[in-house]
């Protein structure tokens, strides 16, 4: 068992992100006899799920519908079912995102061209 800061410090993240996700229901930590609290391996194989999730861009709400699904089914197929799903929604978004990012290149390179020659006459 981890605390807090043994957490936020081993995932680069503030005790308050850790809060945060707790009220959220993603993480839940047990508590001391003091009340601190105290993450197991389990809450951290979450965590470390999460932020990767927020790394590939999608929201808390998809992440949580993914993590939680693991609690409703230990086979694992519902979660990887639904994770397929949003990956592959997540890949078509970047991939519109880079078509776009594309065609603005091409539209400045243009342009650049224009003025440059405009500048060379």
């Amino acid at each position: 068992m981890k605390t807090t800061r043994e957490v936020a410090q081993l995932f680069q993240v503030s005790s308050r992100t850790l809060r945060y996700y707790e009220e959220l229901g993603l993480l839940k930590p047990a508590r001391s006899e003091v009340n601190q609290r105290l993450f197991s391996k389990a809450d951290c194989t979450r965590l470390k799920l999460i932020l990767r999730g927020k790394r590939f861009g999608f929201t808390l709400e998809e992440i949580k519908e993914m993590v939680l699904l693991f609690d409703k089914d230990r086979t694992g197929k519902k979660q990887l079912e639904r994770t397929i799903k949003f990956g592959t929604e997540k890949i078509e978004e970047v991939e519109g995102k880079i078509k776009e990012l594309q065609e603005m290149k091409e539209e400045m390179e243009i342009l650049l061209l224009e003025f440059t020659e405009k500048l060379d006459k």
